[in-house]
């Protein structure tokens, strides 16, 4: 048996790194959550996430996890028959659409590489032939936690705007909020999507749904069923720091605190560090002599990276090879690339050591499992740290 000293390095993706204020935040006794002292917890939060989503409409805070976020924003503004609009950008846009086929949703899904956002082009001529206006939904996902591709969802407003289609405009932002810049309101969003383990620095056990005004109105004329997910029901019961159910009440302690740590940074210094952490990380990748799963200009994930591993070499033995040598977790690759690619989560409650930790683990991973790479990137990612230009190696790599 290997024995581990120090901490695990959790480098997936998400579930993120909890930090110990929100531990010892969530570190509460069972309360009423009927009484006024859990309510000023309920309000608190309410507001807090109103600020993290940049909007002054309701954002509804369900004790579940992304998933169930994706089916709220469907059940309550769509019904069986109705047309959406959908982009494959990866995995978890291909879930999303497994839910909206479950509800029998027609779906136009434009297809992709997994290695750029959402197609604007395609998603505006499809809008534009659309003239009888039968699209009620255009779905993207902001942050594509399994490729580390983004959709600017400000782009696809444009579209919506300038071919004058009245489609609401839904988002994934789980792997987004609190890591990339964000504005529903601003960006004429409709329904955002987000969850607790990403950005927010939570464990997983919380999902949410920012609501526009427009997206309220068509859910309150909608006649399909649902019942848990009902925004109506959560939205009247939460002007009294409630929920219509029992909430999940430690994880909204941690909530409170893991945003007044958010805005305590500053969220555009947030934003910057995950910018950074994110450049590092492909200079180093650029050193080695390996490839980004993301191959679009502009799209690369502050979040997150995806590695491509070169041909003939498992990406799942290389993780396997780091997490018994230096307990370290790499996020997998998934569906079509399982194995192909391996993923450096650099988001949540992470700091430059953090990031020089998980790219030497990556570095010495590489030597150790006999990866063709060039060393030295983990002195390019430390250039990048210290604010120095890099110049990019050439990307053939050599044993």
């Amino acid at each position: 048996m290997t024995v581990h000293t120090g901490r695990h390095f959790l480098q997936i993706p998400g579930p993120t790194n909890v930090p110990d204020r929100v531990l010892r935040a969530m570190d509460m006794p069972t309360m009423d959550h009927r009484g006024p002292e859990f309510a000023e917890v309920g309000h608190a939060v309410l507001a807090a996430m109103q600020r993290v989503f940049r909007t002054k409409q309701p954002v509804i805070i369900y004790p579940s996890s992304g998933t169930g976020a994706w089916e709220a924003a469907l059940v309550n503004t769509l019904q069986p028959g109705d047309k959406v609009l959908m982009a494959e950008t990866g995995q978890f846009a291909v879930l999303w659409h497994g839910i909206a086929d479950k509800f029998k949703l027609d779906v136009d899904f434009i297809p992709g590489d997994w290695r750029h956002g959402a197609e604007l082009e395609q998603i505006e001529a499809r809008l534009l032939a659309d003239k009888a206006h039968k699209i009620k939904a255009v779905c993207v996902v902001h942050n594509e936690t399994s490729t580390g591709c983004v959709t600017h969802p400000q782009d696809v407003r444009k579209i919506l705007d300038r071919v004058n289609h009245p489609a609401l405009l839904m988002v994934d932002t789980i792997s987004g909020l609190g890591s990339l810049e964000y504005e529903h309101d601003a960006w004429g969003i409709d329904v955002s999507v987000a969850g607790s383990q990403k950005g927010l620095m939570l464990p997983p056990g919380l999902g949410f749904n920012a609501i526009s005004e427009k997206a309220l109105a068509v859910a309150k004329a909608n006649p399909a069923m649902r019942s848990y997910w009902d925004w109506q029901e959560v939205i009247a019961i939460n002007k009294a720091g409630t929920w219509p159910y029992t909430p999940a009440t430690n994880l909204l302690f941690g909530l409170r605190e893991a945003v007044k740590m958010l805005e305590e940074e500053g969220l555009e210094n947030v934003f910057a560090r995950h910018k950074r952490h994110s450049a590092a990380t492909r200079a180093a990748i650029r050193v080695w002599g390996l490839e980004t799963q993301c191959q679009e200009q502009g799209a690369h994930s502050p979040a997150l990276t995806g590695v491509v591993m070169p041909e003939g070499h498992d990406a799942d033995n290389f993780r396997k090879v780091v997490l018994e040598n230096f307990d370290m977790s790499l996020g997998t690759g998934l569906n079509k690339i399982k194995g192909k690619v391996f993923r450096i989560g650099h988001i949540g409650h992470f700091n430059d050591l953090m990031m020089m930790g998980t790219l030497s683990g990556v570095e010495m991973g590489l030597d150790l499992a006999k990866v063709p790479h060039r060393g030295g990137g983990v002195l390019a990612a430390m250039e990048v740290l210290k604010g120095r230009d890099v110049v990019a190696m050439p990307k053939a790599a050599v044993a």
